[in-house]
């Protein structure tokens, strides 16, 4: 995290006031909201060195459920995200209460949209930002949405 920080900072403005006793604070908070079932947090851990994370909540009360990803700047560029994504997307439709994923990114922030367009997301609308807003950000969120699949006919 520490070595992601000018990375990460211009699109996640909780990088600001990141420190360690941030990362333990948010590993215990983590644990709880697992056991709830209400936030599944994921290290990104290819060849065995953690490298990022990748993270789903529940998001609008209903089926809907949000992820979320960030990457060391060793590791962008590689496919690392897409296919972590790809996974919690596979483990989340195989629980019976999801019915869609959504990936939300800044309009600004390009780079970003790679994912969900590799994995068949659709964007489906384009909303303000809640605060605090990312530094290089327009304060424009684009919502990518993806749907459980139908199911197999026999």
């Amino acid at each position: 995290m520490e070595e992601s920080r000018d990375h990460l900072s211009p699109w996640m403005p909780w990088v600001e006031g990141h420190d360690e006793q941030s990362t333990r604070d948010f590993l215990a908070r983590s644990e709880a909201k697992w056991a709830s079932g209400e936030v599944f947090t994921y290290a990104v851990v290819p060849d065995g060195t953690p490298v990022g994370m990748c993270q789903t909540y529940r998001w609008d009360g209903s089926a809907g459920w949000r992820l979320g990803y960030w990457l060391h700047p060793a590791a962008a560029g590689r496919g690392i995200a897409t296919r972590a994504t790809a996974a919690l997307v596979a483990e989340m439709f195989a629980l019976p209460h999801v019915a869609y994923l959504e990936i939300t990114h800044d309009l600004a922030n390009t780079a970003s949209s790679a994912v969900p367009r590799r994995l068949g997301f659709t964007e489906v609308r384009r909303e303000p930002a809640p605060p605090p807003a990312a530094p290089s950000g327009v304060g424009v969120d684009v919502v990518w949405r993806l749907d459980r699949p139908a199911p197999s006919a026999p």
